[in-house]
């Protein structure tokens, strides 16, 4: 099993990973396939399912198919030109995508949410159809968005093919035990280790190359988050804080009036920079997903500011690290929350988090998977229930505390020697069975919840 730090950090577009970048990546597919086709194709239509479909305005998931199917990616996105390009596909109804004739495309009547029974492979459904002149469908394929933007057809998704068919990496490992036990043979570091595997598969210079540019776009997320003001779309009418409350601190730093918990405070403004941001529609990176995107920087953001010793250089290890113990998560359980629930969201970003931090502070990799298991341990359970299905409430304050419960968990484990009761692979199996016992009421469909309880939403 080998699953890339690209893989579990990408550069994308908000509000959601599985809502948004998913069905945007869906298209683009779609777009590959209908490129090869014999068929003398002159239009196409959608449908969305399941949580999809229930939370689909909110996550801008109509918006995002309709882009895709114009041609956009999320790595490529361009706010203005998506504008353009809608305004354009609304008055003229047709698409215009790369290599392809025109095709006829009504948002109205073209792209439907089915309200009905989740599709069989996962509760993130679409189908996408491709029509001839008469309007009838000669090409369909079924895709499942199943969490961090990764993309499955629902022949992929049945194959359940975990082959990995790249080249060898010499240090494999599916499960933390695996890893655990190739850091005492081999005296490597977790992040040694995937350093090694990157290596081997995309070279030296590709690596660090990408990982330069995942925390420039991070980083960047949080400065722009800290320095704008306004409300949020979507309705709710949200008020962003993160300005707000980074000027504060600001203002009281070097006045020795502030209690010592303010540096919570820290910590959860970093998040919520990137929060705000991606609930705005905004560039992020998938940490592992666009809904938890604010951990793994506010975390890795607090080391670089208000940590003694942290070094820039360390950046490569935080995120190795992190990358590592997210695969592990994906790979062993979800990181979708209409699969699982937010565990698998901000619970797998807390845990990243955890063990990146771990990291970079001189912890063992018995320490780092100490720290990876408390953060996600206190996370089981958590529920997926976003207020008329925007990436707002509560999502932006619960990355803040992921972030805290990190930084927690990071101190807990270097204070001990890496023996623990719970391993990290009994507490990423029981968040996967955790999931499938939840009710769909908590899995990202805003039919339970704050959703539900939340007055004139």
């Amino acid at each position: 099993m080998f699953l890339s730090v690209f893989d579990m950090f990408k550069v994308g577009v908000g509000p959601s990973s599985s809502h948004t970048m998913g069905p945007m990546v869906a298209a683009a597919r779609f777009l590959e396939a209908l490129r090869t086709s014999a068929f003398a194709i002159h239009g196409v239509r959608a449908s969305l399912h399941g949580s999809l479909a229930f939370t689909g305005v909110g996550h801008a998931t109509d918006r995002a198919t309709i882009l895709g199917l114009a041609g956009f990616r999320p790595d490529t996105y361009d706010a203005l030109q998506a504008e353009a390009t809608l305004e354009q596909i609304r008055e003229t109804q047709t698409l215009r995508p790369e290599g392809l004739p025109p095709l006829h495309f009504d948002p109205r009547a073209d792209l439907t949410f089915d309200f009905g029974p989740n599709l069989p492979g996962h509760a993130n459904g679409m189908i996408l159809m491709a029509t001839d002149v008469q309007g009838d469908v000669i090409l369909q394929e079924t895709y499942y968005s199943v969490g961090g933007g990764f993309v499955l057809t629902a022949d992929e998704l049945a194959a359940d093919n975990d082959t990995d068919d790249g080249p060898p990496v010499p240090y494999p490992f599916k499960t933390a035990d695996e890893m655990l036990l190739l850091a005492r043979t081999s005296g490597k570091s977790i992040a040694a280790m995937k350093r090694a595997n990157e290596v081997a598969r995309g070279g030296a210079d590709r690596l660090d190359r990408g990982i330069a540019r995942l925390w420039e776009v991070m980083d960047g997320c949080i400065e722009r988050g800290l320095t704008t003001d306004g409300i949020l779309p979507g309705g709710l009418n949200v008020k962003r804080r993160a300005k707000g409350i980074h000027d504060a601190l600001q203002a009281e730093r070097g006045m020795n009036l502030t209690a010592p918990h303010t540096i919570n405070d820290w910590m959860s403004v970093y998040a919520m920079a990137v929060n705000e941001e991606n609930a705005a529609g905004g560039q992020v990176v998938t940490a592992p997903t666009n809904g938890a995107a604010g951990v793994v920087p506010a975390v890795l953001r607090y080391w670089l500011d208000h940590v003694p010793g942290a070094a820039r250089s360390n950046i490569p290890e935080f995120l190795l690290t992190a990358a590592a113990i997210g695969g592990l998560v994906k790979f062993n359980a979800s990181i979708s929350g209409a699969e699982a629930g937010c565990q698998a969201e901000v619970g797998s970003a807390s845990a990243m988090a955890a063990a990146g931090l771990c990291a970079v502070m001189g912890g063992t990799p018995e320490q780092v998977e100490n720290a990876a298991e408390i953060a996600l341990e206190h996370h089981l359970g958590m529920t997926c229930d976003p207020v008329k299905g925007l990436v707002q409430v509560p999502c932006i304050e619960r990355n803040g505390l992921g972030a805290i419960k990190a930084v927690s968990a990071a101190s807990l484990a270097l204070r001990g020697d890496g023996t623990h009761l719970v391993p990290l692979d009994a507490c990423i199996e029981t968040m996967r069975q955790t999931g499938l016992d939840m009710s769909e009421k908590y899995k990202e469909t805003s039919l339970g919840g704050l959703a539900v309880n939340i007055p004139n939403c």
